[in-house]
């Protein structure tokens, strides 16, 4: 086994890919995958430590972290509201699930409304 080491971190350009020592922005080996799950695409509403306010959750998207902040912002300007991504959860503000669940099914995904 070959031991690999060398540069991670740069002061000029930023995280640095360990298997290509390439910038992580300009990945070619292919580290930076979409996230395996069971397939199925969440919704939910949640309301705990907002202070009431509910938002709408989105798990399950099989996309790596760049395309999901750019889905994520595509499905708020449908929704007409402000959210975000956080380690892989998709949260739009308000109820929203009847909007998300048939933009979501277009993809061709499975989706699933979760909660009550």
């Amino acid at each position: 086994m070959k031991k690999r080491g060398g540069l991670v971190f740069s002061t000029e350009q930023g995280r640095m890919c360990p298997e290509c020592r390439n910038p992580v922005d300009e990945c070619t080996c292919g580290q930076e995958s979409a996230p395996k799950g069971d397939g199925i695409v969440r919704v939910s509403r949640e309301t705990k430590g907002r202070k009431g306010k509910g938002v709408t959750l989105i798990t399950g998207i099989p996309l790596a972290e760049k395309e999901l902040k750019a889905y994520a912002k595509v499905l708020k300007g449908k929704c007409g509201t402000g959210g975000t991504v956080k380690d892989g959860v998709v949260e739009i503000q308000g109820d929203q699930r009847d909007v998300l669940v048939p933009l979501l099914e277009q993809k061709g995904w499975t989706v699933k409304r979760a909660g009550g």
